[in-house]
């Protein structure tokens, strides 16, 4: 039996892909909109505009708000896999 040699993935490729989107654009747009409104954007705080559940809801540690698992990648989502 002969197994289907599988493709190595180009991540560089598919971050490239999505983050010029037109959705994450907009998501960007907005995030910084509000940093600079709350005067944090560029001021080395290490606060981000936390985004949980498509919200913004405040202010976080940077690396706690890139960092949280997202429901659709936890264990048993229902999500289809590739």
């Amino acid at each position: 039996m002969a197994h289907a040699k599988k493709k190595k993935r180009d991540y560089k490729k598919e971050y490239k892909k999505f983050q010029s989107s037109t959705r994450a654009k907009k998501k960007r747009a907005a995030l910084n909109k509000y940093n600079r409104a709350k005067g944090t954007y560029g001021n080395g705080d290490g606060l981000d505009a936390s985004h949980r559940r498509g919200r913004i809801v405040g202010f976080e540690k940077a690396s706690k708000n890139r960092g949280r698992i997202e429901k659709s990648r936890k264990k048993g989502s229902k999500r289809k896999k590739r």
